[in-house]
């Protein structure tokens, strides 16, 4: 299970039933789950916990230094949940600060030179499309697509099912549920994402009224949160849609105001 060219420092720590390609390397402090699946020349490096399951394709560099030039060597950590799928030159930075880890959830795809900076805190089941980049400090939480080539500043927040379409940037929050385009823009509610993910059609109509009367009032802030916190009942997905906003503080990504037909609406 262990290819000969292979370089595993004797203080790293690898479960039952972990392979390792050729020319790959681990190194002391790494601890590995049972079960995983190290592919041709992966570097595995830094205090770094990774659980069962995961599988590393050629070229990965998993807990290498922050890019963070305040960095000064300090043992920081990188702690990644199960059954996670790395693709080809992906790269994840462990964090920047020992009170804080980067940290990653479980069933993650990240396609092939995908990156997650210094101390981002990826939820579960997302995919990061080839090339996405998330900065440091970013939060993903549950089932989000970032699309190929898209960029996350740091420090933003991205919501639980929001997608980002192809080749889009933001530095700004991008709510749950919503769909990012161009620059920081919005354009709308991820509905085939929101049906997939089993939210029903009373939900989604919810959600709708809440995206309208967020992203499209001519109201005051403090005036719309209000009058939706009243609205939506604790606990919905369009309660969860105005918690976030009104948490926000970096700013939300605005509607772009192009409308487009959605059969939901007409029915």
């Amino acid at each position: 299970m262990i290819h000969p060219t292979a370089i595993i420092h004797p203080g790293a720590q690898l479960g039952p039933g972990c392979s390792v390609g050729p020319y790959s390397v681990i190194d002391e402090h790494v601890v590995l789950g049972a079960e995983c699946a190290v592919g041709p020349q992966v570097y595995l490096t830094g205090h770094t916990l990774i659980g069962p399951g995961n599988r590393f394709h050629a070229g990965c560099v998993i807990g290498d230094a922050p890019q963070d030039l305040k960095y000064a060597n300090a043992p920081t950590r990188l702690r990644i949940g199960e059954h996670n799928t790395f693709r080809e030159h992906v790269t994840v930075h462990r964090s920047n600060k020992l009170e804080e880890d980067t940290v990653i959830g479980d069933g993650n795809l990240f396609m092939a030179g995908s990156h997650v900076g210094h101390n981002c805190h990826l939820g579960n089941h997302n995919i990061l499309a080839n090339g996405a980049l998330l900065g440091g400090h970013v939060h993903l939480a549950d089932r989000a697509f970032i699309s190929g080539n898209c960029l996350v500043h740091q420090f933003c927040r991205v919501g639980r099912l929001a997608l980002m379409q192809g080749g889009s940037a933001i530095s700004l929050d991008l709510p749950p549920f919503c769909v990012a385009r161009g620059d920081n823009g919005l354009a709308g509610l991820n509905t085939i994402g929101l049906r997939r993910a089993g939210i029903t059609s009373e939900q989604r109509l919810e959600l709708r009224r809440a995206y309208h009367r967020l992203f499209r009032s001519e109201l005051r802030r403090a005036q719309v949160l209000t009058e939706a916190r009243s609205e939506f009942a604790p606990g919905s997905p369009a309660a969860e849609l105005v918690e976030f906003v009104a948490t926000t503080k970096r700013g939300w990504c605005p509607d772009t105001g192009r409308r487009r037909s959605d059969p939901e609406e007409a029915s």
